[in-house]
């Protein structure tokens, strides 16, 4: 048998290791390797100010989560409807955003809204109110939903259950990345961003990248506007990298990737 070189031996064990990367789960990536959602919650000003014109910039489309009593809805109706149009989603996240105040650190929840005081039929009620509302703004049937502050449960039901039909899925806020058939489209995971670093950002991309699964960014505000910040740089960067390899990276509303999984899951 004639000696292998340690050089021919180390290209055979990283062309293996390769071919074991499993392929399953290119497919449902519109045929890339990984999708990648970004999610921007509350419908503020600065979605419509910083957020929009930096996705447009490069093509690139996102979800924002609408509050419907948001006074940003309200008051700038019209690039709310310019956006969907454009092809944003307008994901609904409830219509006044009841959050649980029973939980530790919630002293500031609203008592008017406080989830824990409301029934299943309540919660149900608004958040499909607000389902009119974003349908008389973009005119469309399908979209997500994203849990207030995360919270699942009335009285230890899951809420959402009753809401199922109306959703193509359901944003949580758990990090995680995962294929199509590990995703559980009734609390589907993702990560808050809080003042990261462009290169954090980037590195949970090349892992989703690596690994053929989903990642989903949960933004508050870019550049000021929102308790819960991060920096406009940063966030820019991150947008280059998606948009420099967007032939590998499946860039989507959730919506889109949602029902794409649906399908996926249901053969």
């Amino acid at each position: 048998m004639k000696k292998i070189s340690i050089g021919l031996l180390a290209s055979a064990l990283m062309l293996t290791n390769i071919s074991a990367i499993p392929q399953q789960g290119i497919k449902v990536w519109n045929n890339k390797q990984c999708a990648v959602v970004l999610t921007y919650d509350d419908a503020v000003d600065i979605d419509l100010d910083n957020v929009i014109p930096a996705l447009d910039s490069v093509k690139l489309k996102g979800t924002f989560y609408i509050i419907g009593s948001s006074p940003t809805v309200n008051n700038r109706l019209d690039q709310w409807r310019a956006a969907a149009k454009n092809g944003h989603e307008l994901g609904n996240h409830a219509l006044f955003h009841p959050c649980d105040g029973s939980q530790p650190g919630r002293s500031w929840v609203s008592p008017d809204h406080d989830l824990s005081k409301y029934t299943i039929g309540r919660a149900v009620d608004e958040i499909r109110a607000n389902n009119i509302l974003l349908k008389a703004i973009d005119g469309k049937t399908d979209r997500t939903f994203a849990y207030p502050c995360g919270d699942l449960k009335i009285g230890g039901v899951d809420f959402y259950t009753a809401l199922r039909k109306d959703f193509a899925g359901a944003r949580g806020v758990t990090g995680g990345l995962q294929t199509a058939a590990q995703v559980d489209l009734d609390n589907i995971d993702s990560y808050m961003i809080q003042n990261q670093p462009a290169d954090y950002m980037i590195n949970l991309v090349k892992k989703a990248q690596e690994t053929h699964t989903l990642l989903v960014f949960l933004f508050h505000g870019i550049g000021g506007g929102h308790s819960i910040n991060e920096d406009r740089s940063e966030h820019t960067k991150l947008l280059r990298y998606l948009k420099a390899h967007e032939s590998d990276i499946w860039v989507a509303p959730m919506i889109d990737v949602a029902k794409d999984i649906n399908a996926e899951q249901g053969k």
